[in-house]
């Protein structure tokens, strides 16, 4: 498994508009079968920052995720309302095993 966190700083009076826009392409990236999850969360205190937390079955997954319709149109929806580049960093999975994802919660 293949683990990215991506740390987004969005505008203030695009707080509500990058959570539409998100939301959507997390809805259709949890139908690529390369993910195993994807995860939006909101910081507490400052709306204004998120992560998105997305674990992949294998790191090509991740290329993968980046060629789908869905990922384009909300990188070039979300663009502007950036209030600093977008970061990423990438992790090596350790708990649970890959089998235990798909039963995480349940």
């Amino acid at each position: 498994m293949f683990v990215v966190h991506v740390f987004v700083h969005v505008e203030e009076n695009q707080v509500e508009a990058f959570k539409e826009a998100t939301l959507a392409n997390a809805r259709s990236s949890v139908r690529e079968p390369g993910i195993a999850r994807f995860d939006v969360v909101q910081q507490q205190g400052d709306p204004t920052r998120f992560v998105l937390v997305e674990v992949y079955r294998r790191v090509e997954d991740a290329a993968a995720h980046k060629e789908t319709a869905h990922y384009a149109t909300w990188r070039d929806a979300v663009a502007d309302m950036m209030a600093a580049p977008r970061s990423s960093l990438k992790y090596d999975n350790v708990f649970p095993d890959e089998e235990g994802w798909d039963s995480v919660g349940r």
